[in-house]
């Protein structure tokens, strides 16, 4: 039998406060299978570490159970202790008392009860534990960034100047994402334009970058290390290497339709440029508006182009490329602002949202800076902003905060002030949540400065009246109804996260959250990682999130990318599920069940075959398999009956 070594943490008073450890410890001395157990006040210290190890060595022990908090926390804290003096690291195992036991439950008795039926369970799932040794992968060091918006570029950048190749994928036909669309950026209010352009350019100029604009990932195989993509390209109709952005071709185009970029607020042509700074700088042609591309209706654009770089036979391409890792950095949407019915978004021209305000506000805009009304193109002297529009109302939108809007509507109320000196602006709010640095103060500075109106309170209906909007609400301060008269209204709509986030998430085998946001790895301590191997998050696919704290996470996904492909071989773990090919059936019942492809028949051999790479141990084909052929190392059929039957106490 094996000689098992039992360690119960206190973790202060996470689970000293509510099991009785010491108690726990004792009932483990004497148990069928054990030859050791105590308790420390924290395991995963340097001490904690160094006492483990000790009495693996005294006591000659042959599996250790760790009862802590959750695996995912510090399961691979203490493998890579054991490690140190050759014990196997799959011969421990860590049972999870805090999570599962002292937070849940209030009784002590209970949870002390609770602690040692759990604790007893891992013991017997140790007591069938083979000594595993990790899988070996190679690595292809190259990267694929999904998504073009500054955290995109901040990502690309990083690996690409540490000298590996990247493939940057962008939806959109120019780069710079909604940071493009933005005037200027708080606290410090410098030019957005002039702090991205530089970048976008730098990204699309590196030799290390490959940039796919116009394009969608639209299929992902592969494992950590080794990934297949296949990425598809919707043509320009423009020949970048001869196009010289002139505009000949623009200015006989019959065609005029509302620009993307200036959110609706400006017409742009049906062959255009995004923006003046949009990266690549060729015109492009937008199909869904083209009076026709095939059959050729109009032609006038080409008659137009002296280089002749209007190209109509150019197709749609996929292209495979393989990469080692891939940062997801697709950003965010605002929400539909058509849900805010009370609010008059459509129906009233001057109900706009934040990106459309930033647009007017912008030099480059629809109306070069000037700040004017879309309805009729007047000066607004009474601008109201309405913050969280659907955030924090979990009856009716959504739940969260999506933690920008403080801040970029105090900007917008400071900007406003700065070009119309005697403007009025009203600001509704909650409460104030400014907590970047310099964050408060900048709200403090147009509060007091400024003399911007802020009114603690919810708007309940915006309506029209004659040739002015009403905003009605109500004062909480004062607690009472107020009704103000506006020039123009903006809302402050929430983050959601980029359209086709979720279906790109499906392709990675990537978790998100009820709001439709990538889930990371691990809060704390691996937040720009996810649970698939090699694929990391960045900016606000993850959550709403401001430019410095995007940027920041980019260059962390940047830097996890950066370990990987500072090692030729990666290790993963070794608990796949096998087969026993005498008693597979081939039925092939494991083989449709498995969400990686790992499995496949092997008609000329008779058994299933299982690629250990892209086995993720998941277990699903264990659960689909009749008789019992698949097995997953280190958690048999033989395992699991064990631990129920310690838990029923009838072991």
């Amino acid at each position: 039998m094996k000689r098992i070594g039992v360690f119960v943490c206190w973790c202060g008073s996470n689970i000293a406060g509510t099991v009785d450890v010491e108690k726990v410890a004792e009932h483990f001395r004497t148990y069928p299978g054990v030859v050791h157990a105590e308790s420390y006040q924290y395991l995963c210290s340097e001490p904690g570490q160094k006492i483990i190890l000790n009495r693996i060595k005294e006591h000659g022990l042959k599996g250790v159970v760790i009862a802590a908090c959750s695996p995912t926390m510090h399961e691979s804290t203490f493998r890579n202790t054991v490690q140190q003096i050759g014990f196997n690291p799959f011969q421990l195992e860590i049972a999870n008392i805090r999570e599962q036991v002292s937070w849940v439950t209030e009784d002590k008795d209970s949870a002390t009860s609770k602690a040692i039926t759990s604790i007893s369970q891992i013991v017997e799932k140790l007591k069938g534990n083979e000594a595993l040794d990790p899988i070996q992968v190679p690595v292809t060091k190259k990267a694929l960034v999904i998504g073009g918006g500054i955290a995109g570029i901040e990502a690309a950048l990083n690996i690409a100047k540490a000298g590996y190749k990247v493939y940057l994928v962008e939806k959109e036909a120019t780069i710079g994402g909604h940071m493009a669309q933005l005037s200027e950026t708080f606290p410090t209010l410098d030019c957005s334009q002039c702090i991205l352009t530089p970048k976008m350019v730098e990204v699309a100029r590196h030799p290390n970058v490959e940039l796919y604009t116009l394009s969608k990932v639209t299929k992902i195989e592969g494992f950590i290390g080794n990934f297949k993509v296949t990425v598809h390209k919707e043509p320009d109709y423009v020949k970048r290497a001869d196009c010289t952005a002139c505009g000949d071709c623009a200015e006989v185009c019959p065609v005029e339709v509302p620009s993307e970029f200036n959110q609706t607020l400006k017409y742009r042509k049906a062959i255009y440029i995004p923006s003046p700074q949009a990266v690549p700088t060729i015109y492009h042609i937008d199909p869904e508006t083209c009076l026709g591309i095939n059959p050729i209706k109009c032609n006038k654009c080409a008659e137009a182009c002296e280089r002749k770089a209007i190209d109509f036979d150019q197709q749609p391409e996929d292209i495979l490329i393989e990469v080692g890792a891939i940062v997801v950095a697709t950003g965010y949407d605002l929400y539909d602002k058509e849900l805010m019915a009370e609010y008059g978004y459509g129906r009233y021209q001057d109900v706009i949202d934040g990106l459309q305000f930033e647009r007017i506000l912008s030099a480059s805009g629809p109306t070069e800076g000037k700040v004017l009304r879309p309805s009729d193109g007047t000066v607004p002297k009474r601008v109201v902003f309405v913050q969280c529009c659907g955030s924090r109302d979990p009856e009716h939108h959504k739940a969260y905060c999506s933690k920008i809007c403080c801040m970029y509507t105090a900007k917008h109320a400071l900007l406003y002030k700065h070009k119309v000196h005697d403007g009025k602006a009203t600001v509704f709010y909650m409460d104030i949540r400014a907590n970047g640095k310099r964050y408060e103060e900048f709200v403090q500075n147009a509060i007091e400065h400024e003399h911007i109106s802020y009114l603690r309170g919810r708007v309940s209906k915006i309506y029209q009246e004659n040739d002015h909007l009403v905003v009605m609400g109500a004062d909480t301060l004062s607690g009472k109804r107020v009704e103000i008269e506006a020039d123009l209204v903006v809302l402050a709509m929430a983050m959601v996260p980029g359209k086709g986030t979720m279906e790109l998430a499906k392709l990675l085998k990537v978790g998100y959250d009820e709001n439709g946001f990538l889930n990371e790895a691990h809060p704390k301590l691996r937040p720009v990682e996810s649970l698939t191997g090699g694929v990391f998050i960045a900016g606000a696919v993850q959550a709403p999130k401001d430019i410095p704290e995007t940027v920041a996470q980019a260059s962390g996904a940047a830097s996890k990318v950066l370990e990987m492909f500072g090692q030729d071989y990666l290790w993963k773990e070794p608990t796949i599920v096998d087969v026993d090919g005498s008693l597979c059936s081939m039925c092939g019942n494991c083989v449709l069940v498995c969400p990686y492809g790992a499995r496949s028949l092997n008609k000329e051999k008779h058994i299933v075959e299982v690629n250990a790479v892209l086995c993720e141990s998941c277990g699903a084909c264990a659960a689909a398999c009749p008789t019992g052929a698949a097995q997953q190392r280190n958690l048999t059929d033989k395992q699991i009956v064990d631990m129920i039957e310690v838990a029923l106490e009838i072991k």
